[in-house]
């Protein structure tokens, strides 16, 4: 019986080693692409965010207690809109006490200058009650504005950002209480770094994503920063923009794109031949057309070009590079060309 049994068995290892060496010799199909390089548009992409065009912030000329508050944050507000008031008792009585002394002072004032026109008074004395009227007027005059200060009214046409105080707070004079801003037109400040400031120019047409909106508004650069941050090495950009409907708010993060004239040349790959490992590191497979392999090639990737991605480094001109087929792919895999 062992005569019979150990051919069978050497059989069986050898079937085995067959089956591993096809394993390991197995030729993969896939599809190709010589990398060349490609005219791109050297157009900026940068994150920015909301503002009003013209922001102020509100607070009351005299001090006192909150009387009432006729707004809301997050609502429109017209020019000239009441938006709050203090409790006006204390300055009217100061009002009415200087009216008494006005009038008590005019009267004094009637009196001498009748006196004053038979000779009966001196140019002394009259001109001592000419300045108490004076004074007393000048003294109504302010207490007048004083009352009139306890009225708060918008400057602006815009939206309450925000309110500092409430009914029945005592406030203090000129303490900011009300952030209004204007946003018929708003303006998406962003930051660009000092190797593309040379490309950005006053006036220049920007594409503006608003994404709370899933819109696209059109705007221009209207100011660009004379001194770059001393940390990020970026200047300050800002677009002007219409917001008709006034659905543009402050604060809403915006993505700017800037045209630009010129181009570069770039190598650009579809995104699907382009993988990443455990370490987030991006690599593609290059062709080795002597031994017939496909092998590893790790790549710095740049932006989003048509629905291609740029490669900035690892890559050179000539190479051909695996597009389809790249899944079933180790380093060092045997390939053959798809037709």
């Amino acid at each position: 019986m062992k005569f019979y049994i150990m051919p069978v068995a050497l059989l069986l290892l050898a079937c085995n080693s067959e089956t591993k060496e096809v394993k390991k010799t197995e030729v993969i199909l896939v599809k190709t692409e010589q990398v060349a390089n490609t005219s791109i548009k050297t157009d900026i992409a940068i994150s920015g965010s909301v503002e009003g065009s013209s922001t102020v912030r509100l607070g009351f000329m005299v001090g006192g207690k909150i009387k009432s508050i006729n707004t809301k944050e997050g609502q429109n507000v017209s020019k000239g809109q009441l938006i709050a008031c203090l409790d006006p008792s204390n300055y009217v009585i100061a009002k009415q006490l200087s009216d008494v002394q006005v009038n008590a002072t005019t009267d004094e004032y009637n009196r001498l200058k009748q006196l004053r026109t038979r000779g009966s008074v001196s140019e002394s004395d009259f001109s001592k009650v000419s300045f108490s009227l004076e004074e007393a007027q000048l003294q109504q005059k302010l207490q007048a504005k004083n009352v009139e200060d306890t009225r708060l009214y918008s400057p602006i046409s815009g939206v309450l950002l925000s309110k500092q105080t409430e009914v029945g707070e005592i406030v203090g004079v000129g303490t900011p209480l009300f952030v209004l801003s204007s946003i018929q037109k708003v303006l998406v400040s962003a930051f660009i770094p000092e190797s593309e400031l040379q490309h950005i120019r006053i006036g220049q047409v920007a594409h503006i994503y608003i994404g709370a909106l899933g819109k696209t508004f059109e705007g221009k650069v209207s100011e660009v920063g004379a001194v770059a941050d001393p940390d990020t090495r970026t200047f300050t950009v800002k677009v002007t923009v219409e917001n008709k409907g006034l659905h543009i708010r402050p604060g809403m993060i915006a993505e700017v794109k800037l045209n630009n004239s010129q181009t570069k040349e770039s190598i650009l790959l579809p995104s699907s031949c382009i993988g990443n490992d455990a370490n987030s590191q991006s690599y593609v497979y290059v062709v080795d057309k002597t031994s017939g392999k496909a092998f590893k090639r790790n790549v710095s990737l740049g932006k989003i070009v048509n629905n291609k991605i740029e490669i900035v480094a690892g890559l050179s001109l000539g190479e051909t590079v695996v597009t389809s087929g790249q899944t079933k792919l180790s380093d060092g895999s045997l390939i053959t060309l798809s037709k």
